[in-house]
């Protein structure tokens, strides 16, 4: 019987956990996080569908310390899979498996290397994204790729929609892949890494919108940290705003050296200086959600400016 070590987290850990449990890979030890305090967790847990299965489970604030090493060691495991582990693997882990380490990655490598990948994806305005299989090297994202699958980005999508896809083509991708691998037929595909980049971490204030931006740049940034994301946020009468969704009106020049926020019957919408007008579908102000009734009769139609 095939024997893996699986380092996982999130729903990608979970669907990606359950092939490799409908497979028959014996499953020696997972390695998961603790849920960090204050968070909102609106995913599945990894830890809660070992447990179903009688799996052990550990939750190392470093993987790689000696001991963990030694413990994963021992267990003499073909493989070690990480599906949205979310901390580095170095060299003495990757080293231990017989037929090699392998990584789930949420985009279309060599594209979108590094961290929060369909987030990235959505703020640069891309059209589709998926999820890559490839071997762990000591450099993140960069080994061979045995296999992926592209899901599209659709004009409105966000995060959380984008994501939702991703996390299907990632079980369909380690489905598709498994028998291969088991078999030890898989063939595996050099990464150009000329091409695509790598990508950083984001944190709640990178959401801070720049309203000198297109509307469609503006979209793609409040749909990219839309919920279950921080949200993307900015000012109106010195107040927060928040703007968990939108859609871009039109792409139309737009004369006005600022941008102009004004509610009608209809909606809230912003005229962006960086071109194009966009409409406000979601809105919390100073913390509560707000209507473009609830607007207009508290500050009638008058436009104001917005920064």
């Amino acid at each position: 019987m095939t024997r893996a070590v699986v380092f996982a987290y999130h729903d990608v850990g979970v669907r990606c956990l359950s092939v490799l449990l409908d497979a028959g890979i014996e499953i020696a030890l997972v390695v998961t996080h603790e849920d960090a305090q204050g968070e909102l967790i609106w995913f599945d847990s990894v830890a809660e569908l070992a447990a179903r299965y009688d799996i052990p489970v550990i939750t190392p604030d470093d993987p790689n310390v000696p001991e963990i090493v030694a413990q994963i060691a021992a267990l003499a495991p073909d493989f070690i899979f990480s599906f949205y582990y979310k901390l580095m693997i170095k060299a003495p882990l990757l080293a231990i498996p017989a037929r090699g380490a392998l990584n789930m990655h949420g985009s279309l490598l060599p594209e979108y290397r590094g961290r929060v990948p369909v987030n990235w994806a959505i703020i640069h305005g891309e059209t589709q994204t998926g999820a890559t299989l490839h071997y762990m090297t000591e450099k993140p994202d960069a080994g061979a790729i045995v296999e992926q699958t592209a899901v599209p980005i659709l004009t409105d999508d966000t995060a959380g929609d984008v994501f939702r896809k991703v996390t299907c083509a990632a079980e369909i991708t380690l489905h598709r892949a498994l028998p291969s691998l088991v078999a030890g037929t898989a063939v595996a595909k050099p990464q150009d890494l000329s091409k695509g980049g790598y990508f950083g971490g984001r944190r709640p204030e990178h959401g801070k919108i720049d309203w000198s931006q297109s509307a469609n740049a503006i979209h793609n940034l409040i749909r990219a940290v839309a919920p279950p994301y921080p949200g993307a946020y900015t000012t109106l009468l010195d107040k927060p705003l928040r703007v968990l969704r939108s859609r871009v009106i039109d792409q139309a020049s737009n004369n006005d050296a600022n941008s102009v926020f004004f509610c009608d019957n209809h909606g809230c919408y912003v005229h962006c200086s960086g071109g194009g007008t966009l409409q406000l579908l979601a809105l919390e102000w100073d913390g509560k959600a707000v209507s473009s009734a609830e607007y207009l009769a508290t500050f009638g139609n008058k436009a104001l400016q917005i920064n």
